[in-house]
């Protein structure tokens, strides 16, 4: 995949970078493996807004993607690599050896007629999904399970890719993409490889309109509302220096004040953390 450039025949095509989609083999999804997606606005169920600045953009199917890798020890092929609208990583379609079709998320160097497979004493290969205590030191993975058998969670966005450190018992050392080591069962799925589409995020949008047809709605700053409407809002001209604490519309510090509850038993399984 490469990033594609466009001349500046428009203001909205000066600074806009694009997909140029040439890992792209199918246009349409396989119909059986999608679902209707409805759209919630950013609203919960009594209407109101508990996420700001969304709503809009085009309208999608969400294709039905198997993070469990539970069909053990069947032979799969790739038949297509197809755009995902609902993730930034590529996905593969597999028809398996008894004609049941899967979509996967589709690493780095995987390509049509490639055979993957899943299970206990299965290759080292990319795509292949295996166990973790199977798996050699220092090898690059993906699509991690946190539980065993509840499908993998962690490292599934584009140019994502996690790395095995070390095994002590029945948990091994997992160094994610942010740079925290953590501590995860060597019975839990993972695959090999790193996530494909890894030039996703030099894309730039270019314009506003691009944003909305992702269904991202503009952010207005605080200093440029008035002081009903937010804290920093208000004053004569730019007057951004009368707030030395920056603070959300409900008056909540925004800039490390920490509002997420503790989780004791998650602590405990990180190694070394993100920050310092």
């Amino acid at each position: 995949m490469g990033v594609k450039r466009y001349k500046p025949i428009t203001p909205g095509l000066r600074w806009r970078t694009g997909s140029d989609f040439s890992d792209i083999t199918k246009d349409k999804p396989e119909k059986s493996l999608t679902v209707a997606l409805k759209k919630s606005g950013g609203r919960n169920s009594n209407g109101r807004v508990t996420s700001r600045h969304r709503g809009g953009g085009h309208k999608r199917r969400y294709r039905i993607i198997d993070f469990k890798r539970n069909k053990y020890d069947v032979a799969a092929k790739v038949i297509a690599i197809e755009y995902d609208p609902n993730r930034s990583s590529r996905i593969a379609l597999l028809e398996y050896a008894d004609g049941e079709k899967r979509y996967i998320i589709a690493p780095v160097q995987l390509k049509v007629n490639d055979e993957i497979m899943s299970g206990e004493n299965v290759e080292i290969k990319i795509g292949n999904a295996m166990p973790i205590k199977k798996v050699p030191m220092g090898t690059f993975i993906h699509n991690i399970e946190l539980q065993p058998k509840h499908g993998g969670i962690l490292v599934r966005g584009a140019g994502a890719a996690a790395q095995l450190m070390a095994k002590e018992g029945n948990y091994a050392h997992i160094k994610l993409p942010s740079g925290e080591i953590r501590l995860i069962r060597t019975d839990c799925y993972v695959t090999i490889g790193q996530v494909g589409n890894t030039d996703h995020e030099a894309v730039k949008l270019g314009k506003a309109g691009r944003s909305r047809w992702l269904g991202r709605k503009p952010r207005v700053r605080g200093v440029a509302m008035n002081p009903v409407d937010h804290p920093h809002g208000g004053g004569e001209g730019k007057s951004g220096q009368g707030n030395p604490h920056p603070v959300s519309p409900w008056g909540k510090p925004t800039k490390g004040y920490r509002t997420r509850k503790k989780k004791k038993a998650s602590n405990k399984f990180i190694v070394k953390r993100r920050t310092k």
